[in-house]
């Protein structure tokens, strides 16, 4: 397997869906997606907040990629397409300084 693969990543994450019936036990269903997503979300807070190690970041970066993918197969739309259209309309942007740190945005006027 090519572990430089978008396809490859795509199609472990598929066979794992597959392999533990997700679709049909309810693992697919997109509000119970996004409550796993916010776990580890909040596990990559940890990580961060309370100086755990590069490894452990690494993990549960890695746990919230597979999670987002997994939502790509669920919600049934093309991610890796959904990325390059975004990045197209992200290089128009402007940044800015806020509060300290850059800003990419549209930065609407209020």
């Amino acid at each position: 397997m090519n572990h430089d693969s978008f396809a490859a990543m795509l199609a472990a994450v598929k066979a794992f869906h597959e392999r533990h019936e997700l679709k049909d036990k309810g693992g697919e269903e997109l509000t119970h997606r996004v409550a796993l997503m916010s776990e580890e979300l909040g596990e990559i807070a940890a990580c961060v907040t309370k100086g755990k190690s590069r490894e452990a970041l690494a993990e549960e970066c890695a746990d919230l990629y597979i999670l987002l993918l997994g939502t790509a197969i669920s919600a049934q739309f093309d991610l890796q397409q959904a990325f390059w259209r975004k990045m197209e309309r992200l290089e128009m942007r402007g940044s800015r300084m806020v509060n300290g740190r850059i800003r990419v945005s549209e930065f609407r006027e209020e």
